[in-house]
């Protein structure tokens, strides 16, 4: 599903037009991203936990050359999918 077919499933699950669905879904993705950005953790109960997670500096190899090369520590975005959600997909 992309981002114009989840619109779509969003309007007429909530019966909203479609310019309103992508208002909603752009407002909750930003506010997500706003969220992550400034460190914080966000919780949907029952659906999972957007969170940043830190990746320490490591040793990694150069596929093309061999070479031994350091790849930089940076922060990531980790989802952890709730326990209903998991349920309802198995």
């Amino acid at each position: 599903m992309n981002k114009a077919e989840l619109i779509n499933a969003i309007a007429e699950e909530a019966g909203l037009s479609k310019i309103d669905a992508k208002k909603a879904l752009d407002a909750v993705v930003k506010s997500i991203s706003d969220a992550l950005v400034s460190g914080d953790k966000v919780s949907l109960i029952g659906f999972g936990t957007f969170s940043v997670a830190e990746r320490a500096e490591r040793a990694g190899i150069n596929p093309a050359t061999k070479a031994a090369i350091t790849i930089a520590a940076k922060k990531v975005a980790k989802f952890k999918a709730g326990a209903e959600l998991s349920a309802s997909i198995n």
